[in-house]
């Protein structure tokens, strides 16, 4: 294969049909260093919420569609097969220093977790694991909202993920009414999402993740930065104790119609805001 045909992924490419499955792809990625195994549980494009600096396109609100768990666990068995034992990494031209599997994520085109099926999925993947003897050596990762944590079916796979050795990436944009909606479509009260990082927070261990940007040419105003810091403040005087939080910034363009309204951030905006949250007592990683 040539240089220009070489499908080359990259941590600016993150799109779910690299491989033309349904549920699993790979990316590369910034956060984790190296590969990490997809696995998306949205392919109609449906999410509960809609972020304003989200990636997929044809972005629509709804939920997850039912999930053809044989042909998931199918999947997810030839990619791991494929990237341990197969020619993967050079199909794919992936660099030397991240031919490992940093990862295994569920996060895909919506909130995961109004698959009903989320429970069989974390099962699926710990089974899985086990097989390929990953138990303890790859990541397990969920990115979600955070807001059907409250279902006692979520909780349940919740646990089990945490059994697992798993984590939840908690969305936190904002912490104000305002800010939710503008950022994330959703009209939330900031109790509420704390009330749901606790329930979160007793069933495995939680990251906190925030993404900031630059909107309409301004950057986030300093009401939502201390109304931010002090819900961590909040959190953490409740016996909250996430692991941290992931702060990063625009890596990829937003597929949604206020694209044109965002920008990057500075670096060192980021890492201003980072300082503050350290303060607190937090550890930080901060991805521009």
């Amino acid at each position: 294969m040539d240089s220009e045909s070489t499908p080359m992924l990259s941590v600016s490419d993150h799109r779910r049909d690299r491989v033309g499955l349904t549920y699993v792809y790979p990316v590369i990625s910034r956060r984790s260093g190296g590969l990490s195994i997809g696995i998306n549980l949205n392919p109609n494009n449906a999410c509960n919420w809609r972020c304003i600096y989200c990636q997929v396109p044809g972005l629509r609100r709804g939920a997850a569609p039912a999930i053809d768990l044989g042909l998931l666990h199918s999947e997810l068995k030839q990619m791991l097969g494929d990237a341990l034992q197969g020619d993967f990494y050079d199909r794919f031209a992936v660099p030397e220093q991240q031919r490992v599997i940093r990862d295994i994520a569920i996060s895909g085109n919506g909130e995961a977790t109004t698959a009903r099926e989320f429970p069989q999925v974390v099962e699926m993947v710990g089974k899985c694991c086990n097989t390929f003897g990953l138990a303890g050596r790859a990541k397990l990762v969920l990115i979600s909202n955070g807001s059907r944590v409250r279902d006692r079916a979520i909780q349940e796979g919740l646990q089990a993920w945490g059994n697992l050795g798993g984590e939840l990436w908690f969305k936190l944009d904002s912490a104000t009414p305002d800010g939710l909606e503008r950022i994330n479509g959703v009209r939330l009260h900031p109790d509420t999402v704390l009330e749901n990082l606790a329930t979160a927070a007793t069933r495995c261990p939680v990251w906190i993740q925030t993404c900031v940007f630059i909107l309409d040419g301004k950057v986030p105003e300093s009401s939502e930065r201390s109304a931010y810091l002090a819900f961590l403040a909040k959190a953490l005087e409740r016996g909250i104790q996430p692991e941290g939080v992931l702060l990063y910034g625009l890596a990829r363009p937003s597929q949604q119609p206020e694209a044109r309204r965002l920008a990057a951030l500075p670096p060192e905006w980021l890492e201003a805001l980072a300082d503050e949250i350290r303060r607190l007592g937090l550890v930080v990683r901060v991805n521009p």
